[in-house]
């Protein structure tokens, strides 16, 4: 897949099967380390019933499959999962510009120490690092930080 080829839209309820395994795949491949607090079913049930229904949730489309999925929310990018088959191929990069661009010009998100790669991700994209915890306000009790980007403004 290439960037021209992912298409963003507004996720909707039949989503939900695919944003799961999407989720759990993406999960159990780039983070193996972390703890599993719940059950595949009670992500699913999440997924379908709480996402889906009280945030706002952007889908990156690529071939008809769901390719990736991001949240924001009051300035919080509270979710940026892709599929392992598609990472590395612009649906990432395409969702983190659209959560940008929602975010009216400041966005924060979670990410956890451990995972590099995301944290990369991020750095390479104007993020800076914020706050770090000991994980103890997290479920996975795994220590994370906060990171920031802050749109540039213009001057003359």
């Amino acid at each position: 897949m290439t960037t021209a080829a992912c298409r963003l839209r507004d996720a909707m309820p039949d989503d939900a099967d695919a944003m799961a395994d999407l989720f759990l795949a993406a999960r159990r491949t780039a983070m193996p380390w972390l703890a599993v607090v719940h059950t595949d079913d009670e992500t699913r049930g999440w997924i379908a019933h709480v996402l889906l229904r009280q945030r706002r949730v952007r889908i990156a489309q690529a071939d008809g499959l769901v390719a990736g999925f991001a949240v924001v929310h009051d300035g919080w990018l509270d979710h940026l999962y892709v599929a392992p088959a598609h990472q590395g191929a612009g649906a990432g990069s395409r969702l983190l510009e659209d959560a940008k661009r929602l975010s009216g010009g400041a966005l924060q998100l979670y990410v956890f120490q451990r995972n590099q790669r995301a944290r990369a991700f991020y750095l390479n994209r104007g993020f800076v690092e914020a706050t770090f915890s000991d994980g103890a306000s997290n479920e996975e009790r795994e220590p994370d930080l906060v990171m920031r980007w802050v749109a540039r403004s213009c001057t003359s």
